[in-house]
Parts: C-alpha cells; sequence; structure tokens
C-alpha cells in the first residue's frame, strides 16, 4: 500500500478513502511497529534498549520528502557533506616548503585494501609537474642496441597488465624512532597507499630496446623540477616493475605522477618515479642524491646501509586510533588494521590488547595479494578498561614485524626510513586513544 497526501494534510490510502494524518489507529500502529523495531535490535545485539518510538524511523525524514539533486548537480568524486573531514592532511612543522613535503592518507577513515584516488598520500620534490599527455615522451637510453623514444599512444599499444600494489615512503613511521611524537594513525603510517595500477611491464619496453650484455642497472628519471633519479637493478625491472598509466581504473592523478609513472612494487615509494621520462640502462649504480644524502638507513655508528629497497613486513591498527577513539562505551567491539610486506603476502595478524604479553589471532578479509595491503579484524568484547593496543604482522616467509627496542637494537636511533616497529595505542577507559611507547 502506498499513501498520497491532500492539500489539507490528509492521508488518503490507494482506495481514495481519507483518514487524519493523525488518527488514533495510525498512532497506535507506529507505536507497535517501533516498539516492534526495538524489542528485535535488543534482541541481536544483546543490550537492553529503551521501548521508545524513534523518530528517524515514524516520522517521514526531508530526504523522503524532497527530490535530491540531479546526476549533474555533484563534482566528479565529490563526498557525501557528512564525510568532508575524510581528506589528506599535512603536518605544518614538517612542511618546509608545499612545493617539497608531503601529506598524509586518512588511514582512520578506510576500509578493505584499495585506498580512493583523492586520498593516496602526497610526496614531492619539487611540485606537481603538469604534463599534457600528448607531450608526453618516455626515452630508453644508455646500454641498449636501440635507442627509442615512446608517445602515450606508443605504450598503449604494448601488452598491458593490472596489479595492486602498496606504495610506502621509506620515511613513513619515521618521526617515531626516538619516540612516540604524532598523535594519530594518518601522521605516524599515513605515508602509504593501496590501488590498482595498469600498465605495461618494463620488460616488454627493454626488450624492444635491447639491453646489451654489460647492462646492469637502470635508471628512472622524472620530468619534474627536481628531476628524481634513483638506480635499480636491472634484476628487478625485468621481474615486475610497470609502466603505469592508470589507477583503479582511470588516468593517473597528476599528483600521483600523470601521466606515466614507474611502479616497483614492494621498494620503498621514492624509487617509483613519477612523471617518469626517461630510463637509463647501464653497468653500476649512479649514486644519486636521492640514494646519498637521502634514502639511506643512518646506523648508529655514523655508517650507512647502502642500499635498503624492499619495504619490511609491517601492519598498524587503524581503529580505534588517536583519531578514531571508541564513542559506543563498552561491549562488542571491532578494532581493525592494515598490514603489508614489500617480500610477498601476509600470513598472519596478531593483536594484543594488553602490550605484547599476550596475542589472539586476527581474521583476514578480502583479497590476500602479493606485495599488497591486507585488511584485518579483531571482535572481541571491551569491559571498558584501559588497553595497549597493539598488532603484529608475519609474511608468507615468516619474517616477523619486530618491537621498537629490537629494531633500535640492530639500527640504534639516526635514521629516520624503514621503521617497520610493533605501534602501541594506549586506550583510556572513556575511549579516548594516544600514541605511546612501551619501553
Amino acid at each position: 500500500m502506498y499513501e498520497l497526501k491532500d492539500q489539507e494534510g490528509n492521508v488518503k490510502n490507494n482506495s481514495g478513502k481519507k483518514h487524519p494524518r493523525n488518527a488514533p489507529q495510525d498512532a497506535g500502529r507506529r507505536k507497535l511497529m517501533a516498539s516492534a523495531i526495538g524489542a528485535g535490535v535488543a534482541a541481536t545485539s544483546g543490550k537492553a534498549l529503551a521501548q521508545t518510538a524513534d523518530p528517524i524511523i515514524t516520522d517521514v525524514q526531508d530526504w523522503n520528502r524532497y527530490l535530491g539533486d540531479g546526476v549533474d548537480a555533484r563534482p566528479y568524486g565529490a563526498p557525501s557533506p557528512f564525510e568532508k573531514q575524510v581528506m589528506r592532511r599535512d603536518v605544518s612543522w614538517l612542511t618546509a616548503d608545499p612545493k617539497s613535503s608531503v601529506n598524509f592518507t586518512p588511514l582512520h577513515e578506510l576500509d578493505g585494501i584499495i585506498t580512493p584516488n583523492g586520498l593516496c598520500f602526497e610526496r614531492h620534490h619539487g611540485g606537481i609537474a603538469e604534463i599534457d599527455p600528448a607531450n608526453q615522451r618516455l626515452m630508453i637510453n644508455g646500454l641498449v642496441d636501440t635507442p627509442l623514444v615512446f608517445t602515450m599512444e606508443d605504450l598503449q599499444r604494448f601488452p598491458r597488465e593490472n596489479h595492486v600494489y602498496f606504495l610506502e615512503c621509506a620515511a613513513n613511521t619515521g618521526m617515531e624512532w626516538r619516540g612516540a611524537q604524532l598523535n594519530g594513525c594518518q601522521y605516524t603510517h599515513g605515508m602509504v597507499h593501496n590501488v590498482m595500477y595498469t600498465g605495461v611491464p618494463l620488460k616488454y619496453l627493454l626488450e624492444e630496446a635491447g639491453v646489451r650484455i654489460k647492462g646492469k642497472w637502470l635508471l628512472p628519471e622524472g620530468a619534474d623540477p627536481s628531476h628524481m633519479t634513483r638506480s635499480i637493478p636491472l634484476q628487478k625491472g625485468l621481474e615486475d616493475c610497470l609502466v603505469a598509466f592508470k589507477m583503479n581504473g582511470e588516468a593517473l592523478r597528476p599528483e600521483q605522477g600523470y601521466p606515466l609513472r614507474l611502479v616497483v612494487p614492494g621498494w620503498e615509494g621514492n624509487m617509483w618515479v613519477k612523471w617518469l621520462r626517461r630510463i637509463e640502462v647501464g653497468d653500476q649504480p649512479w649514486h644519486q642524491r636521492e640514494e646519498t644524502s637521502k634514502y639511506t638507513d643512518l646506523l648508529e655508528d655514523g655508517t650507512a646501509r647502502r642500499f635498503t629497497w624492499t619495504m619490511d613486513v609491517k601492519s598498524v591498527i587503524t581503529n580505534p586510533s588517536p583519531q578514531a577513539p571508541i564513542r559506543h562505551g563498552r561491549g562488542q567491539m571491532v578494532a581493525t588494521g592494515l598490514a603489508w610486506s614489500g617480500h610477498g603476502k601476509v600470513k598472519r595478524v596478531d593483536v594484543s590488547v594488553d602490550g605484547g604479553r599476550n596475542w589472539q589471532h586476527a581474521r583476514l578479509d578480502g583479497p590476500s595479494l602479493s606485495k599488497s595491503v591486507h585488511r584485518f579484524y579483531y571482535d572481541f568484547n571491551w569491559d571498558g578498561q584501559p588497553m595497549m593496543l597493539q598488532s603484529r604482522a608475519i609474511d608468507e616467509f615468516g619474517q616477523v614485524q619486530p618491537t621498537k627496542q629490537q629494531l633500535r637494537k640492530a639500527r640504534g636511533v639516526n635514521s629516520i626510513y624503514h621503521n617497520n616497529s610493533i605501534q602501541t595505542w594506549l586506550v583510556g577507559n572513556d575511549g579516548s586513544v594516544e600514541n605511546v611507547e612501551i619501553s
């Protein structure tokens, strides 16, 4: 049955017979319905709920009453206005210059494993290069039989592949080496995102140019003002690198390297050169600025590890966390987070509520893909007592996420890169959450 109103606000049934909007039988029926709904919710949740009518259920709301916006009313990609707080954010004292800085993915607001394109963190060394794809060129030169230059149209004629990979900046969690500093997983762990890339395997382009026998290394170069360059072993380039032009099905965003970027699965994000314009083949590493003065792991004795490309096994609980406190009080709750490994798949995630004294298996959910993030959940009843929440990931090769103490014992506290240690969140009895460290 459907309802129609006349000009006086009375309701007619589909037979045309009028009855007042506030007729006793109508009010009684609504009260009975609300009571039944309340009882049903109480039965399924295990909690006693007030048996009063909820006007959100029983009364007609504006979104039921009036027509909404049409299909052309919203700009591309605009979320609900009720989700306007879900956005990339920076840290003012980390931002020397916006053109050479970073913002962070709001991990605490997301679920699943795919990061929406507009929320993927940004890291720039010379600002965003705005390149017309008609003017995009990719040159392959150096120790090759035939130096080549590809247009975008050329590249799109090669066989393409789709792969879901995480991209993590080597400095992710870097401010936590000396102690707990940034209060929110968006800031401690937000230099990571996970998307589906579409592109041409780099090996096809190298085969087209013909790598000479002495060729052992690659030097990708970006077209941005910083001329970003990194040395990459040829073997990695032939194994799984992509020259990508799409992410999550659409063209790369400008801040993510539009129209072309390099994808280096499992390795630190600085090597994923954006606005890719050239790949040189050589017989030895170049030791450019970003792999000597930067992006090397400084050890306690002052020496540095020469090349540390792979992002080791890591995880973090994203909710609850400092930006996502517990608001519903004690009782049934779900803790969730992300885990990833640059070596392959995550096999298991454990969760502790007492600072690592006891561990329970979390539930991995969704696709389990190599060099991609994994979503985990831990379902439990919270008694309202303080907790020290931790997660610990283990990958398919048996590598276990270390504690901060274990990592510092091996490498000291002088580095800002490759911190994959276990994160601790202190949950207060009021549901608030703080970034802390266990000594």
